[in-house]
């Protein structure tokens, strides 16, 4: 006579329906939630209200905050300063980041001195970073305009002047940030087969032949990760910029997050603020998305 199988209990089959790894994810979901995703939705609430700093009673204005922003031309501009200063940065954030790790993969002596060298300022905070540059783009005392008496060229107001401020800032994140792509493509070229150089060796390709027929192309994947990680990271410019001309001179630096900044601290226009903030997060996905849409279609 066979025995039925014991039935599980009630309690047993229930917890077998979960994750197993649901509970050890439990503290991360609880935290993320806590500090992304409600802050994500009371900024959505607060942008349809015209809550302010002042004013302990807001009320719901639905649309009109957005309206406003899509019709400030100063929102604008501060918009296209961003974008302005994302194209001028990332380009040499990557080429730069590229030759460095290209020089010290060639085994060039003493490299733990290149790579220190190379990656060192990326760990300074944004605060040593901006006063260090500001002593030397100091018009008459800073080392950049001594260099340029000496070669008999005219000094140059690095952060006075409306046509080199944005330069100025863009050399001084290039000088802190790139040890980062550095070791993003150091740790990539050292992933390339070897017996792909081997092949070409033989072959009788010389080193610029292995670099644009082999390193490159195995370098594809990484360069998009880097292009697209570090247009973001221009997108949210504000640190250096702030520090080091506040926007200035005469609001031609000043990014769009530092508009948010004195809409939503100065003006005390809360609402406002946050109203330009989902415009801008909207256009950073949007952005983002296409770049690498397109840098994908381009690899393959």
């Amino acid at each position: 006579m066979s025995s039925s199988p014991a039935s599980p209990r009630p309690g047993v089959r229930s917890t077998r329906l979960l994750p197993p790894g649901l509970f050890f994810a439990l503290p991360f979901l609880a935290l993320f939630a806590f500090f992304m995703l409600w802050p994500l939705a009371q900024g959505l609430w607060m942008s349809l209200t015209d809550s302010s700093l002042s004013a302990h009673d807001p009320s719901f204005v639905g649309l009109d905050n957005f309206t406003e922003a899509f019709k400030d031309a100063e929102m604008w501009r501060s918009l296209w300063h961003t974008v302005w200063f994302t194209v001028i940065s990332t380009v040499p954030l990557v080429v730069v980041a590229l030759g460095m790790a290209l020089l010290v993969h060639t085994g060039l002596p003493g490299q733990w001195v290149w790579r220190l060298a190379f990656f060192a300022p990326y760990l300074l905070p944004v605060g040593v970073v901006s006063l260090l540059w500001i002593w030397l783009y100091q018009p008459d005392l800073g080392l950049l305009n001594h260099l340029l008496d000496v070669v008999g060229l005219g000094q140059v107001g690095w952060l006075s002047d409306r046509s080199v401020a944005m330069w100025a800032v863009a050399l001084t994140t290039l000088w802190w940030t790139v040890g980062f792509n550095f070791l993003l493509y150091l740790a990539a070229l050292q992933s390339v087969p070897d017996h792909l150089y081997e092949a070409a060796a033989i072959d009788g390709a010389g080193a610029w032949r292995r670099l644009w027929s082999i390193t490159l192309p195995q370098l594809g994947r990484i360069t998009t990760v880097v292009t697209v990680l570090q247009a973001l990271a221009s997108l949210k410019v504000f640190d250096q910029v702030y520090l080091l001309t506040k926007g200035g001179p005469d609001n031609s630096t000043r990014p769009v997050i530092e508009y948010l900044y004195d809409v939503g601290f100065t003006g005390y226009r809360l609402g406002y603020a946050s109203a330009i903030s989902y415009i801008f997060f909207a256009l950073v996905l949007l952005a983002s998305a296409a770049q690498y849409a397109a840098l994908r279609r381009r690899e393959k």
